[in-house]
């Protein structure tokens, strides 16, 4: 009897990303059709457990412009739609999806979000890049400046130390309790 690997997808407008999670498999054969049957077996384990699937995507795929790497992994299938548009979900028919077959939330972009076909390539991972833009010096600015925040923290115990006089000081004349201070406050 075969089992089932976990299937994790994700989609865009033009292409849907599904990853056959299962580690050391062995002689992995996958299948796609026009139609959308999606076919995926591999032997896995200690014990070269059969791991089998079929699913019948929600509509028709490119076969030709659909791509598959079969990996230590895991198994990621780029399939191309035959259309572009977003899918209401991956498998065609009622019901829920199987147990096995699960939002892959680490590639899901939404529908909003999506920049159209050819952009939002997963090649880096699955990472977007663009987001990470414009965080060189300009990010920090001027807003955060520790030599600024040093400064302020040392001269204002200083400032308010000479403004009370010799309240505080112990005796001590205002301007050693005020060097005592600065010398306090500059070591911590």
């Amino acid at each position: 009897m075969s089992r089932y690997p976990e299937v994790k997808w994700a989609q865009r407008v033009d292409k849907v990303y599904i990853t056959v999670q299962l580690p050391d498999s062995k002689n992995a054969k996958v299948d796609l059709t026009p139609d959308g049957v999606f076919t995926f077996s591999a032997s896995a384990g200690a014990e070269d457990n059969l791991y089998e699937l079929k699913l019948e995507l929600f509509d028709k795929v490119n076969v030709e412009e659909s791509k598959i790497s079969v990996g230590v992994r895991s198994i990621f299938c780029v399939v191309q739609k035959a259309e572009n548009g977003w899918w209401k979900k991956l498998l065609r028919g009622e019901g829920k999806a199987p147990h096995y077959v699960k939002v892959d939330w680490d590639k899901w972009v939404d529908e909003d979000d999506d920049n159209g076909p050819g952009l939002g390539d997963l090649d880096l991972g699955g990472m977007d890049f663009s987001k990470f833009g414009g965080m060189g010096d300009d990010a920090m600015g001027d807003d955060f400046d520790v030599s600024d925040d040093e400064e302020q923290e040392v001269s204002k115990p200083a400032q308010e130390i000479s403004k009370e006089g010799g309240e505080h000081d112990g005796g001590k004349t205002e301007n050693a309790a005020s060097a005592e201070k600065q010398e306090a406050t500059s070591s911590t």
